[in-house]
């Protein structure tokens, strides 16, 4: 079963501060995203679209990015309107019933297992997300940054990336889903709203995203590990 791939990078990183893209920082001496393509790519996906930012200069200098598997589109303003253009430049490529997997550049540390236990989960009909049971308390603060209240967590889970569902599906959920939707924060939210229920498929809570500063040295560390394993 072929599937392809889309990897929304046009992000800025507002949250993480700086003047480089955090998918552009070094970690273990190669940039973010070259750690998570390379282990994308060890699926042998069909193809691989990774959605720049209009006039990304660092994309043009990185090395393993002439990889034949991957594509470059230039995404939007939103993360649905980045990975909406990558699942444009596969049409024609992908078939309706192919399998995308949706992955976050600021994601290095995926499992191989991992996107092995999200490919098994390609026929249910709503995609799949891996994900993490939450395993911390959950306090809802106000606006004056005191506790409102505590909040269950029997029944919540911690979305990760990748995230697969059909082509022909995706396409649908997201073109609903309009352009500019900042609500839409993953692609299960726009899979729910067109009244899909994804399945959970149980990940690695290695698995980590790069948000802050001090998830790259978390990161570099989880890599380590995981090299000598």
């Amino acid at each position: 079963m072929r599937h392809w791939i889309v990897v929304p990078a046009a992000g800025s990183g507002r949250r993480f501060g700086g003047g480089v893209p955090k998918q552009y920082l070094e970690l273990g001496g190669r940039p973010v995203i070259v750690h998570a393509l390379e282990r994308l790519l060890r699926s042998d996906p069909a193809g691989l679209v990774v959605v720049l930012a209009p006039g990304d200069e660092h994309w043009p200098r990185l090395t393993g990015r002439d990889d034949p598997r991957i594509l470059t589109a230039v995404g939007g303003v939103e993360r649905v309107d980045s990975v909406r253009a990558g699942l444009a430049l596969l049409a024609g490529r992908a078939a309706p019933e192919d399998p995308v997997l949706v992955h976050d550049a600021v994601r290095p540390c995926v499992a191989l297992d991992d996107i092995r236990a999200l490919l098994a989960a390609a026929d249910h009909p709503g995609g799949a997300v891996l994900a993490v049971p939450v395993a911390d308390t959950l306090k809802r603060v106000d606006d004056s940054g005191r506790v409102a209240a505590t909040e269950p967590r029997a029944g919540l889970w911690a979305a990760q990336t990748p995230q697969l569902c059909r082509y022909g599906v995706l396409v649908a959920a997201l073109a609903a889903a309009g352009a500019g939707d900042a609500s839409i924060t993953d692609e299960a939210a726009a899979l729910e709203a067109a009244g899909h229920r994804p399945q959970v498929v149980p990940g690695r809570r290695d698995n980590i995203k790069v948000t802050w500063p001090a998830d790259l040295a978390l990161a570099a560390a989880i890599l380590a590990a995981q090299e000598g394993a």
